[in-house]
């Protein structure tokens, strides 16, 4: 692959219209706005990361999850791009010098099609076809198909988010540019290769937008000719990835402290496992100073934060000819150094056992699990059925924007997909209250 063609600013669904802005912005960098300013995006702030919505102890959602992995994103991508420059003089003064800008905006999207309640959403929706009563709909699908139901993932849906509004017609939606789409598909493949961890990169329906997208920029094709659809990863998911990897890690951490799930001394312990003893000593130095509990971990948490980006730039540039071979193989985490790579895998294990298993968390799972099914079952039969009277109530509580009269029955459920996963947690549970005859409206 080669970086000249990997970065470029043209825009999915408006590739013969050239730009008439006259504002200093780069093509990256409105995207960055664009999202800012999305409705997808804004409905983050009530959706849970890991904890559940916050009352009085305010811990992260997916919203402040994204723009502190966008601010993670940008600093590789800029570390990233002022090495290649360094090591490639003639990529001065192209896009590459962009890249930060490219980064921080896939960032900011990695998560736009996350449906509600964390990952046990995700699981809900894809049971619900592989174990539930949507088992009965598998004999009126393709294989194809039925594998984006049963494996759903927040990834593609994301890509489908960005790109689906743009099908035969040209106003409207996002319109982002190729290489920031392409750095979110962390998963370049189809569903027919998801195995069992469930991960693919775009549904059918959008299969043919990612080919596009691949074959303008000079993705590398990974799979023979009828083999299914697989692709090496576009550089800059790398360091998508590791800016994930290192904000969900590292603030869990910091969260879990927060609402005293680790105590200040264990959180010290698992932080500064990552640091060498001068950084320590002056950690210590630090705590001398400054008396307050979170400002300490605070400051611990933003110097690791700081190691593992210098340590993911030097392995990115380590094996830079392997990402454009499409060779590398794992994520820029688990090939730092060592010592790096034993804390971070030590906070991983502690945060298995008492974070992600702690009782508020699988409360919050367990009820997103019931409310999520629930609305599935309710709207998949109101798409099935429309001419029924509940099915029309049901389907007058969606959004035009929702393909309901599909022609076919995978785009009538990928419509109620897409009004499930853009839900809140709130709006959710709210729907399903009144359903349920729990919340009527008062009178």
């Amino acid at each position: 692959m080669d970086w000249l063609k990997l970065i470029s600013n043209k825009r999915l669904g408006m590739e013969e219209i050239h730009s008439t802005h006259k504002d200093d912005r780069t093509e990256f960098q409105r995207d960055y706005d664009r999202l800012i300013f999305s409705a997808p995006f804004r409905r983050l702030q009530n959706k849970t990361q890991v904890f559940p919505l916050p009352g009085s102890i305010f811990v992260h959602n997916r919203l402040t999850h994204s723009l502190e992995v966008s601010c993670v994103g940008r600093s590789l991508g800029n570390n990233v791009a002022h090495a290649l420059v360094e090591k490639y003089p003639h990529l001065k003064g192209t896009h590459v010098e962009e890249i930060g800008a490219i980064v921080s905006a896939a960032c900011l999207a990695h998560d736009l099609g996350n449906p509600p309640f964390g990952h046990s959403g995700e699981q809900a929706i894809g049971t619900y076809f592989s174990e539930g009563k949507g088992l009965q709909l598998r004999n009126q699908l393709t294989d194809e198909e039925w594998n984006d139901l049963t494996h759903f993932e927040g990834n593609a849906n994301a890509f489908r988010l960005l790109t689906h509004q743009f099908r035969g017609r040209r106003e409207g939606g996002f319109v982002m540019t190729y290489s920031t789409l392409a750095s979110i598909v962390k998963y370049p493949f189809t569903s027919t290769l998801a195995g069992k961890k469930a991960k693919f990169g775009f549904f059918q329906s959008e299969q043919e937008d990612y080919l596009r997208i691949a074959r303008e920029l000079g993705i590398k094709q990974l799979s023979h000719e009828g083999e299914p659809l697989r692709f090496a990863r576009h550089p800059l998911v790398y360091l998508v990835e590791a800016a994930d990897d290192i904000c969900y890690q590292v603030m869990d951490i910091e969260d879990a402290h927060k609402l005293k799930l680790l105590t200040t001394e264990e959180t010290k312990e698992l932080l500064m496992g990552f640091m060498n003893e001068r950084k320590k000593e002056r950690a210590e130095n630090v705590f001398r100073a400054v008396s307050d509990t979170n400002e300490q971990i605070a400051y611990l948490r933003s110097t690791v934060v700081g190691l593992l980006i210098d340590a993911c730039t030097r392995v990115f540039m380590e094996h830079e000819e392997e990402i454009l071979e499409g060779t590398f193989e794992g994520s820029l985490i688990k090939r730092m150094e060592p010592t790096l790579c034993q804390a971070y895998s030590h906070c991983a294990k502690v945060a298995l056992k008492r974070i992600y298993r702690a009782k508020d968390v699988l409360d919050v799972e367990l009820a997103g699990y019931r409310v999520i099914s629930t609305l599935i079952e309710l709207m998949i039969e109101a798409v099935t059925y429309p001419d029924r009277a509940y099915s029309r109530l049901l389907i007058n509580r969606m959004a035009s924007q929702y393909d309901t009269d599909s022609p076919t029955l995978y785009g009538k459920l990928q419509a109620v997909l897409d009004y499930i996963s853009g839900m809140t947690d709130i709006f959710a549970l709210d729907l399903y209250r009144k359903i349920n005859g729990g919340g009527l409206p008062e009178v």
